[in-house]
């Protein structure tokens, strides 16, 4: 039986730590936190069963496991880099390319696109899983919105507001964070650890996920109490899918920023809707 292959985005990640030796280098590079690279890589160890890295006080040295692993990561991934090139060739004009993650698609896109179709019915909209910052350079996209902090996304983009994070749950569970398991996004500088530093202190979480908009998933769906952004957890919020499980808030270094790469007034349009 072949044995299925790892994600893509923890061989991202192998990738970029192996090559620049250092955690901390390859997050700046491919717009991670160095805690999701240092659990991805942590991730692709486990999956394999070999150890990849020596972590030394100073940086990191590979195994020879890693050595071995290292070129034949490298290949198919610039063989992927290679076969993306000029294969987007399809006329520009009344089409709005939004790059974006699957989190973004989900709770703020999809919500407003209806009514940004309604005002602008001759306006064809593509929207683009992105994650990589080698996503966003590749698509040309004209309304980019990128997850991580303010220097990760460039001086280009603005914060998108609120950013701090929220304890979310479904309506119909009953209890709090004290009560209810709470629901961990790895990989960010905040979560239920902060929040029992400055605001009360909880139990660990028992449910983990890598996305706040799988995080919001599981709570709209009755698995516990999740920490998450402010911003993308509002439509939820205003619709009833989730209720906040406590009033208090604690900030985040991480964060949604937008840009726009073209002049088009349809990418202002849902700017401004994204915005407000």
């Amino acid at each position: 039986m072949t044995k299925s292959l790892p994600p893509l985005n923890w061989l991202r990640s192998f990738e970029a730590a192996a090559r620049h030796l250092s955690f901390t280098t390859a997050a700046e590079e491919i717009g991670l936190t160095q805690s999701a690279v240092s659990q991805q890589i942590k991730s692709l160890e486990t999956r394999l069963g070999v150890q990849l890295f020596i972590r030394h006080a100073r940086g990191l040295a590979l195994t020879d496991a890693g050595r071995r692993l290292l070129p034949e990561v490298d290949a198919p991934l610039q063989a992927l880099s290679r076969a993306m090139v000029g294969m987007d060739t399809r006329p520009a004009r009344n089409l709005l390319t939004i790059a974006a993650s699957i989190s973004v698609a989900h709770w703020k896109i999809a919500p407003r696109l209806t009514e940004f179709r309604n005002r602008f019915p001759q306006t064809e909209v593509r929207i683009l899983s992105a994650i990589w910052p080698d996503d966003f350079h590749s698509t040309r996209a004209d309304v980019e919105i990128r997850f991580g902090s303010a220097q990760q996304a460039g001086p280009e983009a603005e914060a998108i507001l609120p950013d701090h994070l929220i304890a979310v749950k479904a309506p119909t569970l009953e209890g709090g964070v004290q009560d209810l398991p709470l629901i961990e996004t790895v990989g960010t500088s905040a979560g239920w650890q902060a929040w029992s530093r400055q605001i009360e202190t909880v139990p660990g979480a028992s449910i983990y996920t890598d996305t706040y908009g799988m995080a919001l998933h599981l709570a709209a769906h009755g698995n516990g109490v999740a920490l998450v952004n402010a911003w993308l957890a509002r439509h939820a919020l205003e619709t009833g899918l989730v209720t906040q499980a406590h009033p208090a808030s604690v900030p985040s270094q991480e964060g949604y920023h937008l840009s726009i790469t073209s002049d088009k007034w349809q990418a202002a349009a849902l700017r401004e809707s994204l915005l407000h």
